[in-house]
C-alpha cells in the first residue's frame, strides 16, 4: 500500500511539473529523492542594454512563462525530482553575420579617364563616378568582372591603376544598441557632465554653431525640430530603400533639438547640415558604403563645415583613410563613435584614425559602457547609456550606444569653434583634454581616453 501511495504521489507531481513547463526525463534518469535543498536557477543575462540604474523595483531574478517571478529559488521545490531541460523547445534559427563589404564592388580614388577605360575593357562596370573636390581627383565605384573574387578584382584594378587608391566598398553602420531603461525624470544624461541648459550658456557660446552630421534618415516633422535650422541631404542611391529614421533622428535631436521640446538639444538653435548616406538592407540593416561615406565627407568639406559628427563605425578602408587625412589637414574636426563591438573588438573606424576624435560611452555612474570599444585610440568619454532624445516618429525615449556619446564631444567642439572660429584642431584637442574628469588609470588610458568630458569649462564668454 505504501509503495502504491508513493507511486501515485510521484505521478501527481510529474503531472504538475509537466503543466508548469518542465519535461520529464526517461524513467532510468529519474531521481526519487522527494525532500531536499532546492537548486538555484540560473538567470541568463539577455543583454538588453541596461547598463544604468533602472530604479529599484524590489524584485530580482527571472520570469518564467506560467510561473511568474523567481527570486533565484525554485518556485516548485518538487521540480528537483526531475532533470531540467537543457535545450530550448524551439531551436533558434542561426542568423548569419552582417556583411562587412559589398559582395561584388570595389572603389577607387585617383583614376584617370584612360585607366577607367582600361578597367571597363577588363570587364569592370562603372556604377558611379565623379570628381571629389576635396582631392581634386576622380573617384569611382566599380562592379567586378564575373568569375573574379573580390581580392583578385582589387589586385587587378591596382595593377591597371597603380597610383590610384583601391579598396573594397566596406560597409559602415550606426552605433546603437538595445535601449537601456531609466527611472522617470532621470534620463537627462547631460547633467552627469554639467552640461548647462540653453539659458545658462553665455551668449558667445551658442551663436553661429554649425555641425555636419553623416547618419541615417531623419524625421524633419518631429516636434523636436520645430523652429530648428536643419538641412537634410539624401546622398544614397534613390533606387535603394531609404534608411530607417530612428538613429538619425535621435542623434540630430540630441545635437540641435528645440529647447522648448521634450528633447532639448545640446545646442538648441545651432545649424545642422545632415547628410543621409545610408540605405536600408535586409533585416533592418542600415548601412553606408565607403564610397558614399567619402562622398558625404567631401560634400560637407565643400560646404565649409568645420565640425562633423560620425556616429557610425566599420572596418578600415583606404579611401576613407585618405578622406579623413585630407579633411584633417584642412582643419576639419571629425568626432566619431568608438563602436559597440565590446572591449575585445578590433578598433572601429573612422574613430581609430589619428585625425578623428574617438569617443567612448559611460553610464550615469561614470562607469564604462560594457559594449564600448577600447584601445589606445580612445580620446574621450561622454554619456552614452540611457541618453534622453527623440524617437523616430514622435515623443522621446532613452538611447544607448557610443553613437549617443559622440554628440556631446561634437557639441563641445562646435561651441568652441563658434566662440573662437580660428581655433586650430590641435588647440581644440588640448582644451578638451583640459576639461575632463580623469577616470580609470591616471592620464590617457584605453577605457576612458583622457577622461569624461566636463562641460562646465568648455565655453566662456567672449572677451
Amino acid at each position: 500500500m505504501l509503495s502504491t501511495l508513493k507511486l501515485a504521489l510521484i505521478a501527481l507531481l510529474a503531472a504538475i511539473a509537466l503543466v508548469a513547463g518542465d519535461v520529464l526525463a526517461p524513467p532510468h534518469a529519474m531521481v526519487l529523492q522527494i525532500l531536499g535543498s532546492s537548486q538555484a536557477l540560473a538567470d541568463d543575462d539577455d543583454d538588453g542594454g541596461g547598463d544604468d540604474d533602472r530604479g529599484a523595483s524590489g524584485r530580482s531574478g527571472s520570469y518564467g512563462a506560467g510561473a511568474g517571478w523567481s527570486d533565484g529559488r525554485s518556485l516548485f521545490r518538487f521540480r528537483d525530482l526531475f532533470p531540467r531541460r537543457t535545450t530550448s523547445r524551439r531551436a533558434r534559427a542561426s542568423v548569419p553575420p552582417a556583411p562587412t563589404q559589398a559582395p561584388d564592388e570595389i572603389v577607387g580614388l585617383g583614376f584617370s579617364p584612360a585607366q577607367l577605360e582600361q578597367l571597363t575593357e577588363a570587364g569592370f562596370q562603372v556604377l558611379e563616378q565623379g570628381t571629389m573636390a576635396t582631392f581634386n581627383a576622380e573617384a569611382a565605384k566599380l562592379r567586378i568582372p564575373s568569375g573574379l573574387t573580390l581580392d583578385a578584382a582589387r589586385e587587378r584594378a591596382r595593377s591597371l591603376a597603380p597610383k590610384a587608391v583601391v579598396d573594397f566598398n566596406h560597409y559602415y553602420r550606426p552605433e546603437q544598441r538595445a535601449e537601456a531603461g531609466c527611472a522617470a525624470g532621470d534620463c537627462m544624461a547631460r547633467t552627469v557632465i554639467g552640461w548647462p541648459t540653453a539659458q545658462d550658456w553665455p551668449g558667445a557660446c551658442t551663436g553661429g554653431a554649425t555641425i555636419g552630421l553623416i547618419d541615417t534618415a531623419i524625421n524633419p516633422e518631429h516636434a523636436a525640430f520645430e523652429g530648428s535650422n536643419i538641412e537634410i541631404i539624401r546622398l544614397a542611391d534613390a533606387e535603394l530603400p531609404e534608411s530607417g529614421k530612428q538613429h538619425g533622428t535621435a542623434v540630430a535631436a540630441l545635437l540641435v533639438g528645440s529647447a522648448m521640446s521634450r528633447t532639448p538639444g545640446l545646442i538648441p538653435g545651432g545649424k545642422l547640415i545632415a547628410v543621409d548616406a545610408f540605405h536600408r538592407a535586409g533585416r533592418q540593416d542600415d548601412r553606408s558604403g565607403a564610397f558614399d561615406l567619402v562622398r558625404a565627407l567631401d560634400l560637407l568639406a565643400g560646404r565649409q563645415v568645420q565640425v562633423i559628427n560620425l556616429s557610425l563605425s566599420g572596418p578600415p578602408n583606404l579611401l576613407l583613410e585618405q578622406a579623413v587625412k585630407r579633411l584633417g589637414a584642412r582643419g576639419h574636426i571629425m568626432v566619431a563613435a568608438a563602436g559597440n563591438g565590446g572591449p575585445r573588438a578590433e578598433p572601429a573606424h573612422p574613430a581609430a584614425y589619428e585625425e578623428v576624435i574617438a569617443v567612448t560611452a559611460t553610464d550615469k555612474r561614470k562607469r564604462p559602457y560594457r559594449r564600448a570599444g577600447r584601445g589606445e585610440h580612445i580620446d574621450f568619454a561622454a554619456p552614452g547609456v540611457a541618453v534622453w532624445t527623440a524617437a523616430s516618429i514622435s515623443g522621446a525615449r532613452p538611447k544607448t550606444g557610443t553613437s549617443f556619446a559622440a554628440p556631446f564631444v561634437t557639441a563641445a567642439v562646435a561651441l568652441m569653434k563658434a566662440s573662437e572660429p580660428g581655433l586650430a584642431p590641435e588647440v581644440i584637442r588640448d582644451r578638451l583634454t583640459g576639461n575632463v574628469e580623469d577616470l580609470g588609470d591616471p592620464g590617457k588610458d584605453p577605457v576612458f581616453g583622457w577622461g569624461l568630458l566636463d562641460a562646465r569649462g568648455i565655453c566662456t564668454a567672449a572677451p
